[in-house]
């Protein structure tokens, strides 16, 4: 079976790392964006089956991001 890939966008690394440390201990892989913008740009540049979103981020929320991974992308979404 293939790995899943996971992309966890938020802006508090804390969070970005101790989510890492679980996905990746259950064996999924991981991508980490600790701002909206990276986060859209790893789901440009990567084959995600998930993401991970904060609500609340500087410069573009969750909802944001959304809105904009929804217009090339639909895959499941977490929001924290």
């Amino acid at each position: 079976m293939d790995q899943i890939n996971i992309l966890v966008t938020d802006d508090e690394r804390e969070i970005a790392d101790l989510l890492e440390i679980y996905l990746v201990s259950d064996g999924y892989r991981v991508w980490k964006a600790y701002s909206a913008k990276e986060g859209l740009q790893i789901l440009q540049e990567h084959d995600i089956q998930l993401a991970i979103l904060d609500i609340m981020m500087p410069e573009l929320d969750g909802i944001q991001v959304l809105t904009q991974m929804r217009r090339t992308k639909n895959i499941p979404v977490i929001f924290l």
